[in-house]
């Protein structure tokens, strides 16, 4: 009887082992990456201060799996620490696309004079950094003849300067996110960091952005931006109604582009930059609506793509008016 006992209460130990294992192999990695974040940043000599380094924020879930009480917890974290930044009362959006919307652009090349209105009123909306100067749209300048014969990305100046706009003999050809169907950055990313929304825009979650550049090498049409610095943003200068997705403000680090205003064009407003626009070169508009201007381009006009050969499927449509 006693060797019985014995075994029987060897199992029950061994049992209760496996059970203690089992909960331990239970821990998530969420939490086990913070006790290995917290005893490295002891090692390395981290600062402990909140605002210098937010174990919270640096070991956050991928915006789309949070549940709606982390989110939440989420945005009032980020409106503190933006509002104390900047001096102001900072809001960050987190409004999802509209159903049976899908957004396309248009842009007149024909009628485009070059005076970069459009770039720097997208600067001023989307917080881009103004030291070192981050441009979510490129310009390019080419010769009359250039642009009839072959529109080559290789021949386009951005950088011309004139007293007037436009230059005789001169024609343009603005650049930004062409928010792909098929986009490669998307593809080239190793953390899921940039996705595509349903309503077609091209959106990056900055705080799992690792820097890698993958995306931007993967683009064809140069429209991602990596922060090499800390960006600067005057505070009066600083956009205050921000999207978690858009124009929140980026860290030094990770990349940013164009997402189409998506802090205003999901509340059914223009882009900054069609706003900016002098001579109404700029389109937008929901592509599943037939009465939309952009519909109305696409059926009345002959609009193209850029390297449609790469097979993108870009969404911004160019068009000689």
């Amino acid at each position: 009887m006693k060797g019985s006992e014995q075994k029987k209460n060897t199992e029950v130990t061994q049992t209760k082992k496996q059970a203690k294992m089992q909960d331990s192999r239970s821990v998530s990695r969420r939490n086990f990456m913070k006790a290995a974040g917290v005893g490295a940043g002891a090692l390395i000599g981290l600062p402990r201060d909140a605002d210098a380094f937010d174990l919270e924020e640096y070991f956050q879930d991928h915006f789309t799996e949070l549940s709606p009480e982390e989110i939440e917890r989420t945005i009032e974290r980020l409106e503190r620490k933006y509002s104390k930044k900047y001096g102001k009362a900072v809001t960050v959006d987190t409004t999802g696309p509209n159903d049976d919307v899908l957004f396309g652009y248009g842009l007149d090349i024909s009628r485009c004079i070059g005076c970069r209105r459009c770039v720097y009123g997208c600067v001023e909306e989307n917080n881009q950094s103004r030291d070192p100067q981050i441009h979510w749209i490129r310009v390019l300048e080419f010769d009359n003849d250039e642009v009839i014969r072959n529109i080559n990305f290789d021949e386009g100046d951005p950088f011309y300067d004139h007293e007037e706009a436009p230059a005789p003999g001169k024609s343009y050809l603005p650049i930004a996110c062409q928010q792909c169907e098929n986009p490669e950055c998307v593809k080239a990313c190793p953390t899921t960091a940039t996705w595509q929304e349903p309503d077609g825009i091209v959106v990056i979650d900055y705080d799992w952005c690792i820097g890698c550049r993958y995306c931007i090498a993967a683009c064809p049409y140069g429209a991602r931006h990596f922060n090499w610095t800390e960006p600067e943003i005057p505070a009066d200068e600083m956009n205050p109604n921000t999207h978690y997705l858009g124009n929140r403000p980026r860290p030094h680090g990770v990349v940013e582009k164009c997402t189409w205003c998506i802090q205003r064009t999901r509340h059914g407003r223009y882009p900054a930059c069609v706003e900016a626009c002098p001579v109404g070169a700029r389109k937008f508009g929901n592509l599943l609506d037939p009465d939309s201007e952009i519909r109305y381009l696409m059926e009345h006009k002959r609009t193209f793509v850029l390297k449609a050969e790469i097979d993108t499927k870009p969404k911004f449509f160019y068009f000689y008016g």
